[in-house]
């Protein structure tokens, strides 16, 4: 048959069109060179999947390829992504893990990770499980002279109280939030962590839940919280119920996004920084008192760096992109890691990402003081964020020479990923803007904040201005 695996195989992830780019042969061929390239034959290997419709049967195909190539699955089922990250953390074993994300309801793929939740990039050995992937699905997997066994295990009750004892939420002031799971994995995950599903006591949250129905095919809106168009039934609901804050995560929920009580968004950098001063608080009241290391991408506020900085610990800034910043975590041996997207990641959780513990953070802070979550928030958005502008273009390296050309003399430039430029309005008040070049279209993305938000919108309009020539 043909594939087109260049397609299908990410820089991070496997995703494509279920029974298109993505069939159970292909995924069978996948699980055999997964096994293979990590010499996993003997071992044990974690399988896991979301709520899609084609999950369980892709999950099953994988098994199979698995054990002819000599492991033996252990099945976790239905399970978010940074669940199948706990198993692979805590069980010391890789992992495989079936979700598509925020992606629609024909697409699916595979999250990889080796033990202890190490990603596994096209650098860090994708490649290698895709090509010997090509040689089984046409040669066929020739299975080994004993074969892996399967079993099943249940892993939640030992995630959630896992999670639990990394943030304490037993004494917090009584709260009620609205959680919109968008028929994703969340639906599974909340009344976990946060309510009494897996057998742990009660906390003082009152959770009015939305989309809890555990639904492929996102009958409500799409997983999708980053498109502002997904958030708005939560926002009204949050108003609609006077409740304290709302929570919205997307469809394999290691992603989480925050309303305030107004109904306002509250921005990912505001958050991973109000998620890292209370990680730096928290390694700091067990002992760790210097080499404190917390990265930020190049994109969020400057605001983050600020707070890592004045509360006594290392920021250190990264490129944009989830295996590099999993595997600096590691290099740095850093406690926290935030991003632009949502994406927040914890070196007590293994280095991965878990929305769900940056979620319980924000419940923690707000349910620790009497303030209001919109004027916890303000404090951490001082600035102001254009968000992230996504143009298409004809030709990306002429746009982005326009956009150097025209502000040549005018800031620093650097080229660390993209351009950023930096410098001072007439008024002495200071702005930056980064440009950055999509991987896998003809896009130009633009991110610009400043300190005041004429100057934003400013360089904004001019900026993109010169993209689009």
């Amino acid at each position: 048959m043909s594939v087109n695996w260049d397609a299908i195989v990410k820089t991070y992830d496997v995703r494509g069109l279920v029974n298109v780019d993505l069939t159970a042969e292909v995924v069978e061929a996948l699980a055999a060179g997964f096994v293979d390239e990590l010499e996993a034959a003997g071992q044990s290997v974690i399988v896991g999947h979301d709520m899609r419709d084609s999950s369980p049967l892709f999950a099953e195909a994988f098994a199979r390829g698995a054990q002819k190539r000599g492991a033996h699955v252990i099945s976790i089922g239905l399970c978010s992504t940074d669940e199948s990250y706990f198993a692979s953390g805590i069980l010391g074993l890789p992992a495989a893990m079936f979700t598509a994300s925020h992606n629609p309801a024909t697409y699916n793929g595979i999250k990889f990770s080796r033990a202890g939740a190490r990603g596994i990039s096209l650098d860090t050995g994708l490649a290698a499980i895709r090509d010997r992937a090509k040689v089984y699905l046409v040669d066929g997997i020739a299975e080994v002279a004993t074969p892996g066994g399967f079993e099943s295990r249940d892993v939640i009750s030992e995630y959630a109280g896992y999670l639990r004892e990394l943030v304490d939420l037993s004494k917090v002031k009584p709260m009620r939030v609205v959680v919109d799971a968008a028929n994703g994995m969340g639906g599974l995950t909340v009344p976990a962590v946060l309510s009494t599903a897996a057998g742990l006591p009660a906390l003082p949250i009152e959770i009015i839940d939305m989309y809890f129905e555990l639904d492929g095919t996102f009958p409500n809106h799409e997983a999708n919280p980053l498109e502002p168009a997904n958030l708005v039934d939560l926002q009204k609901a949050v108003v609609a119920h006077k409740a304290d804050l709302g929570l919205a995560f997307d469809g394999d929920a290691d992603r989480c996004f925050v309303i305030d009580e107004n109904g306002d968004p509250v921005t990912p950098s505001a958050v991973a920084a109000m998620v890292a001063r209370r990680e730096i608080a928290r390694v700091k009241a067990l002992g760790e008192d210097k080499d404190i290391t917390v990265l930020y991408n190049l994109i969020t506020s400057k605001v983050v760096a600020e707070v890592i900085e004045e509360d006594g610990a290392k920021a250190e800034r990264t490129k944009v992109g989830h295996s590099l910043i999993k595997d600096r975590m590691a290099e740095t041996n850093a406690i926290f890691g935030g991003e632009h997207s949502a994406h927040y990641y914890f070196r007590d959780f293994w280095g991965a990402d878990n929305g769900m513990l940056a979620a319980m953070h924000v419940l923690a802070e707000f349910g620790s003081q009497p303030d209001s979550l919109s004027a916890i928030a303000k404090q951490y958005n001082p600035y102001f964020l254009s968000g992230e502008i996504n143009s298409k273009v004809q030709d990306v390296p002429a746009a982005k020479a326009r956009v150097e050309a025209a502000f040549a003399g005018r800031g620093n430039i650097e080229y660390f990923d993209g351009i950023t430029i930096s410098g001072q309005d007439a008024s002495g008040a200071w702005w930056w803007f980064n440009v950055r070049a999509s991987n896998t279209e003809p896009l130009l993305r633009l991110n610009v904040e400043a300190k005041e938000q004429t100057t934003m919108a400013q360089i904004r309009d001019e900026v993109l201005a010169l993209i689009l020539g």
